[in-house]
């Protein structure tokens, strides 16, 4: 099984590679703003995760960079999901500010960065 995986986390990290979405051009001044709202977030992942992949092209077309934590290669970032999130599931958003929140399901994280950063909006 552990074969079967690894060879597929290849498979997606190449297709990931050799299909990676370019980010959709805006003004520097967006890019700003954008780097500011996401500031206090954090997303752990393990890097051939499909759902993983999915948040960080998501993020890679919007121009959004948020610091990555690799759970699989790193205790510590394991430790830290499974203490603050309360299980070691990726993707995870770490949403940072006053309350700290975790957010699982790349669905829901493509969701929130959405409507957060109001990236259908352009403001």
């Amino acid at each position: 099984m552990n074969i079967i995986r690894f060879v597929l986390g290849r498979i997606i990290l190449f297709l990931d590679w050799m299909t990676s979405p370019k980010p959709i051009p805006i003004s520097r001044e967006r890019i700003e703003f954008i780097q500011e709202k996401v500031k206090d977030m954090e997303i752990y992942e393990f890097k051939a995760c499909p759902f993983c992949v999915k948040v960080r092209r998501f993020m890679k077309k919007n121009n959004i960079s948020i610091k990555t934590k690799d759970a699989r290669r790193n205790q510590d970032f394991a430790n830290e999901l499974i203490k603050g999130g309360g299980k070691l599931q990726v993707p995870c958003l770490k949403i940072g500010g006053d309350e700290i929140r975790w957010m699982y399901e790349s669905k829901d994280i493509i969701i929130f960065l959405n409507s957060y950063l109001e990236l259908n909006n352009g403001k």
